[in-house]
């Protein structure tokens, strides 16, 4: 089968939906409402339990594959299981990082990053078995051996200390993308500076999308020095908000008397206002 999109079932294209309709829909004969029922829930963040159930017992679908070998439905239930926050998806995420597509696992991953359960981070390293020499490209594939960007974000994430010396190596890496990712864990594991200022001089880099990889990972790490570099980056002014606004929330989760700002929360607000 082609595989569909997200943008294929959209609200404006596919009728209305309740709970139990898009729980119903992931086990109907028609794919096509299996594959939009799980991004429907995700989407709308449908916190039940049987939500979470159901999109569990998807991560094992065998009938939705494309001609490639891919399974869009578990990707799909991969990446809403993140958005729910429920931790009693995580084993079965955790399995889903053995899945022989691509993009399952790199959704797997990046939802094991958002839930942050330490508890990922042996079946994380184990992806980073081989180290940087073997994150290579697949031939006829637009993708590495694997999902290395969401391996190395997640196990920054969940403070996987004792990755450091697994993702070090991934600094070297050729694809300046996965430096980033790498920078952007070693700061979270270590809070060195110097990782910090190697997304900074990111922002000077004559690709526009590699830029807003790097103020996305200034934002996801409240590297506050960053600030004005973000502010006066040639990226257009809405992911310069984005990464602010990380770096103001990281500032306040720090604040004691949230009453009274700080002034570097004070200044990063200025910044915010000055890109409006």
């Amino acid at each position: 089968m082609i595989e569909p999109s997200a943008e294929a079932y959209s609200a404006e294209n596919a009728p209305p939906l309740t709970k139990e309709q898009a729980i119903a829909n992931l086990q109907s004969p028609d794919l096509s409402l299996r594959y939009y029922a799980a991004w429907w829930l995700g989407k709308n963040r449908v916190r039940d339990q049987a939500v979470v159930d159901a999109l569990i017992v998807a991560l094992e679908d065998e009938a939705d594959r494309t001609e490639m070998g891919g399974y869009p439905l578990r990707r799909n239930a991969a990446r809403a299981l993140g958005k729910l926050g429920d931790m009693r998806a995580v084993p079965s995420l955790i399995k889903s990082l053995e899945c022989s597509d691509f993009y399952v696992r790199e959704a797997a991953a990046q939802s094991l990053a958002t839930l942050k359960d330490i508890a990922a981070a042996p079946a994380l390293m184990q992806l980073l078995n081989g180290g940087a020499a073997a994150a290579v490209p697949v031939p006829g594939r637009p993708h590495l051996t694997q999902p290395y960007e969401a391996v190395l974000e997640a196990l920054g994430a969940i403070g996987a200390t004792e990755a450091i010396s697994l993702i070090e190596p991934f600094l070297e890496h050729p694809l300046p993308r996965v430096q980033c990712a790498a920078a952007r864990a070693m700061y979270q594991l270590t809070q060195d500076a110097k990782y910090g200022e190697r997304l900074v001089q990111v922002l000077d880099s004559n690709d526009l999308k590699l830029r807003r990889v790097a103020l996305g990972d200034l934002g996801a790490i409240g590297y506050l020095p960053a600030a004005d570099a973000i502010a006066n980056a040639k990226v257009e002014n809405s992911f310069k908000l984005i990464a602010l606004k990380g770096l103001l929330e990281h500032q306040l989760q720090q604040e004691l008397d949230v009453s009274s700002l700080s002034e570097d929360a004070i200044r990063v607000m200025n910044l915010m206002d000055s890109l409006l």
